[in-house]
């Protein structure tokens, strides 16, 4: 690989799929799945490092291909309104994309049938429903056309890639997934929506002509009591959660205290709807959804231990 060719790749990752940002959360992610796994079957002794491990490798491939099945799926749009993007101003091509996606699965299939060959069947499963994502489910004109729903059904994958992370626990153990591990799954995918609603919360000042945000879609203050909302909704998941750990007190009051701090920052915003007040949805977006994923494995797996 020659300098310049490190070098845009290195531009490109910086830009749509910034490691320094992605590397801890997906870290988070990983060892808080399969730690909670550990956690409900009562295994004294906490998941395999191996497991935590492969976890990681393949929330990490599954994150990547998602940002790349954006890319395709996003193309003309990009090219028409955001030219300022990194594939419609030529930096990377599709085609280049595409095959770091079929090498970055191969990477993941081959960890599974080295460290878990079972896991293959999970695997299969999420890189179809991705597959179906990056295609709009072929109804993309009427799930553009319905944003609600386009969202939750895109949303689906994150329970998906966190089932197939705690199977390298549950799975490992030759044990069915545990009792309890749905409620996981929903904070998870409550987690999808504060995330997705968080990135799309912008001052006036920072919409773009032919970017959907949800303050253009539902105005600015509804948009932003919805985001509210999901983030109350998620909240109610992570207590059910908890309760299954017998960790309840604790998180309540983290999440007392991060929901008494966004509904700060949401008043602040909507008084004064600037760019420096619009950017703390995605940045608390991020806390929130790191905060929570290491209160529900890892830290009541290191007080238990």
């Amino acid at each position: 690989m020659t300098v310049l060719t490190a070098n845009r790749w290195w531009i490109y990752q910086r830009e749509r799929f910034p490691l320094v940002a992605h590397v801890p959360l997906i870290a988070a992610f990983s060892f808080s799945a399969v730690s909670y796994s550990a956690l409900l079957r009562d295994h004294a002794g906490g998941p395999a490092l191996w497991s935590g491990l492969l976890a990681f490798v393949c929330s990490l491939v599954f994150f990547l291909m998602l940002r790349i099945a954006d890319e395709f799926k996003d193309f003309e749009e990009d090219a028409r309104f955001r030219p300022y993007r990194p594939v419609p101003r030529g930096l990377v091509q599709l085609r280049e994309l595409g095959w770091v996606g079929v090498g970055a699965a191969l990477i993941q299939l081959l960890a599974v049938l080295w460290f878990l060959p079972e896991l293959v069947g999970l695997l299969a499963i999420t890189w179809l429903y991705l597959a179906g994502m990056s295609r709009e489910f072929f109804l993309r004109d009427w799930l553009k056309a319905h944003p609600i729903t386009y969202m939750w059904t895109h949303m689906l994958i994150m329970p998906l890639i966190d089932l197939t992370a705690t199977a390298c626990d549950w799975l490992s153990a030759q044990a069915s997934p545990p009792s309890g591990l749905i409620w996981f799954l929903v904070v998870s995918f409550c987690n999808g929506i504060v995330i997705e609603i968080g990135r799309k919360l912008r001052a006036p000042s920072d919409e773009e002509i032919g970017v959907q945000t949800y303050t253009v879609q539902w105005g600015r203050e509804r948009a932003v009591w919805v985001w509210l909302a999901a983030l109350t909704v998620t909240a109610g998941a992570a207590l059910m959660a908890a309760r299954e750990i017998h960790f309840l007190i604790p998180i309540a009051v983290l999440l007392l205290l991060l929901l008494a701090l966004a509904g700060w920052r949401c008043s602040v915003f909507l008084r004064n709807p600037i760019t420096a007040n619009a950017t703390w949805f995605e940045r608390l977006a991020g806390i929130w959804t790191l905060s929570m994923y290491l209160s529900l494995g890892a830290l009541p797996l290191l007080w238990k231990l």
